[in-house]
């Protein structure tokens, strides 16, 4: 059965009107990058590498209209649900929801302190837009079959996105999660694949290989797409057009850079979980094209 969904939200037909919004969400992106940045130094802990990988991903579901989500109403029964599997990072993930209106931002500037309300791992009992309790890694996925599953069978046309690192693909609570997917034909089941290929401590194919990992998810039945995950355009094409295939759920594999957009944590194993000092906030503000101005609007001294 075919997810009910508009598969063409945030989509436009006009070049002109697409280039401002790819312009707007990089810079966005950019933005969140460096508030979680700001986050991490604040708290002097956080997961800096994976904030900067995923931060194209979430702007673009969350910035675009293609997550159907109502920030004044969180609770909505109809919205599309999303699921942080990779809850660790966390400082890219409530950078979003704040941005989006879901709560203040002056929030952010609590990250991680005593009965703050932002922790290390997102909790949905405490803050507005978040579906689930993530951070045991390889539980996100079995949460989202889940959701897309009573969706499926109260007749609702809600899709759930799930995102995922690519390490904890090692868990094999997934791979059990993605054969109930295909068992169901869960076509509302979009997971999308953090592919930046380091996890803590080491690159991934050093742990456990994975590749080839698309087809890995074809042979658990998935529609499968790569796609550069950094590349706005190309994330908004393929995500207005959802299922991919129906009948099937979706997995898109979207290559990143951990670190990305600066130059001292790209593609840097120990920056898994660096902590940036003050300068390094500088440094990276300016490698990111994000202006003084903005960053005292951040919520987060400096």
């Amino acid at each position: 059965m075919q997810s009910q969904r508009s598969t063409d939200l945030g989509a436009t037909d006009n070049p002109s009107d697409l280039k401002l919004l790819v312009e707007s969400l990089r810079h966005r992106s950019n933005v969140i990058r460096l508030s979680a940045m700001m986050m991490t130094n604040h708290s002097s802990l956080g997961h800096t590498g994976g904030d900067l990988s995923s931060s194209d991903i979430l702007t673009t579901l969350y910035m675009s209209g293609l997550l159907e989500v109502d920030p004044v109403n969180p609770a909505w029964p109809q919205r599309d649900r999303f699921i942080m599997s990779k809850g660790h990072c966390s400082g890219a993930f409530y950078s979003t929801l704040a941005a989006r209106g879901f709560f203040p931002r002056e929030m952010l500037g609590t990250f991680m302190d005593p009965l703050s309300k932002l922790n290390g791992h997102p909790d949905r009992n405490k803050l507005p837009g978040v579906e689930a309790n993530t951070g045991p890694l390889g539980h996100g996925l079995p949460i989202g079959v889940g959701c897309a599953l009573a969706a499926r069978m109260r007749g609702e046309s809600w899709r759930t996105f799930v995102l995922t690192g690519d390490g904890e693909l090692q868990e094999g609570s997934n791979w059990e999660a993605a054969m109930t997917a295909q068992h169901y034909g869960l076509d509302n089941l979009i997971v999308i694949v953090d592919r930046n290929r380091i996890q803590q401590g080491d690159f991934t194919e050093n742990t456990i290989r994975m590749d080839p990992l698309p087809a890995r998810w074809e042979a658990f039945g998935f529609a499968v797409k790569e796609i550069d995950g950094h590349d706005h355009e190309a994330l908004l094409e393929v995500l207005s057009k959802v299922p991919l295939q129906p009948g099937k759920p979706t997995c898109l594999i979207a290559n990143t850079v951990k670190g990305k957009g600066v130059s001292f944590a790209e593609n840097k194993p120990a920056w898994h979980h660096g902590v940036p000092t003050k300068d390094q906030l500088v440094q990276a503000a300016q490698e990111l094209g994000v202006s003084p101005e903005e960053m005292e609007g951040m919520g987060v001294a400096r």
